[in-house]
């Protein structure tokens, strides 16, 4: 087996394409090592498994020796990346943009190797900071209008009779910029940066170096099965979640969406794989089964076997028993009688009204252990008494009556 295939091949399942494969095999093969690109947008640091696909694989790439230049796009947050958008971003302020670079070198350490010989941080400040007016424009020079239209992103604004930003419109060039100036061989990002990317081969190529390759990974369904994992539809497992939350956080998945998950959040062999896609398929117990070892095996990935065993016990004890957790938030109430919907507000203010009437509905609502389905049933509320909504939420009601 080449050197090449030995590294990329258990890589292969998250991968979606790869640009200029053959280059990317030959650097492999030379056994020189890769300046690998990871740039961030510093607005939102907040990470969660869908991002740690691109992480899982650079880290590979880090434990056969090459480099990760992890770039802080301290400059090009202030224009904003348009990516996705229809509406142009607010610009964060510097120390916002400060707080945010220390929450990201937090959060990938939790998979990145941070050593100095594999791992190095830059900040496109250190080249856009001082570039002349006179080089900026030659850069855009080397980028024609029709070229940035065709980004999708900016074609559907176009035609939704949104407004689009001059600055924006810069983005993609800056960003194809930071891949020549900081020397990349290589990029490992979601479908959406690919445009971004290849006009860093563009540049590369017409300022004389080497053209960066590009990976391209698979996205994964968010919990809801929703198109992808996002912050703003609650439907994502944090990097920073404690083991209780990510192993809850799986366990409320569709069956259907197990095989996805295991293939790209695990590091399962593929007979392990194979296994969860059949029981998956199966329903019932064996989903069940499947389910808790896909949870467990993504909880072991970022806190460990003692740590990962220990959670799927207790979830067990707690949820197939019927046993209420150790710890249990508190909820204060000021009135003993409520109807349960109205009680239900209380304890779930986390979910929309329609969700609430589903709990009560799918009979997944229990008041000191006994079912209440009916929104409107009058419930004499006591103090201490415990409410369970849904698989894994639980609250402990206090009466405090207001004076």
């Amino acid at each position: 087996m080449s050197r090449a295939d030995d590294i990329l091949g258990p890589m292969w399942r998250t991968i979606d394409s790869v640009v200029d494969e053959g280059a990317l095999g030959r650097r492999l093969e030379g056994g020189d090592q890769l300046r690998i690109k990871y740039g961030v947008d510093l607005t939102a640091p907040d990470l969660h498994l869908g991002h740690a696909v691109n992480l899982w694989l650079m880290r590979r790439l880090q434990d056969h020796g090459h480099k990760v230049i992890f770039l802080l796009g301290d400059l090009t947050t202030q224009v904003g990346d348009p990516t996705g958008k229809s509406e142009t971003r607010p610009v964060l302020s510097e120390e916002a943009i400060e707080a945010n670079a220390r929450a990201f070198l937090d959060q990938v350490s939790l998979v990145l190797d941070t050593d100095p010989g594999v791992f190095e941080v830059r900040r496109n400040s250190e080249w856009f900071g001082p570039m002349p007016v006179s080089e900026l424009l030659g850069l855009f020079s080397m980028t024609t209008h029709a070229q940035l239209m065709a980004r999708d992103m900016f074609r559907d604004r176009v035609a939704a009779g949104r407004e689009i930003a001059l600055h924006e419109l810069t983005y993609p060039v800056l960003q194809g910029y930071d891949s020549f100036a900081m020397q990349s061989d290589l990029t490992i990002v979601g479908s959406d940066q690919l445009f971004n990317e290849m006009m860093g081969r563009q540049f590369q190529q017409r300022l004389g170096a080497r053209p960066q390759s590009i990976i391209t990974t698979v996205i994964t369904p968010g919990l809801d099965g929703g198109p992808k994992q996002s912050k703003s539809l609650g439907n994502y497992v944090a990097l920073t979640d404690t083991p209780t939350d990510k192993f809850g956080k799986i366990m409320s998945l569709s069956d259907d969406l197990l095989p996805a998950w295991a293939d790209a959040y695990t590091a399962l062999a593929e007979s392990e794989l194979a296994e969860i896609h059949s029981d998956a398929e199966a329903g019932g117990t064996r989903a069940r089964d499947a389910k808790l070892r896909l949870a467990q095996a993504v909880v072991e990935r970022y806190h460990g076997n003692v740590v990962a065993t220990r959670e799927r016990d207790a979830f067990v004890d707690v949820f197939s028993s019927g046993a209420a957790p150790e710890n249990i938030r508190d909820v204060s109430v000021a009135d003993s009688e409520l109807t349960a919907l109205s009680l239900l507000e209380r304890v779930r203010p986390d979910i929309s009204q329609s969700a609430r009437r589903r709990l009560l509905a799918q009979n997944a609502v229990r008041i000191d252990g006994r079912l209440v389905s009916d929104p409107g049933e009058r419930i004499a509320v006591r103090d201490g008494s415990i409410v369970r909504s849904g698989r894994r939420e639980w609250a402990r009601v206090r009466v405090t009556p207001t004076p």
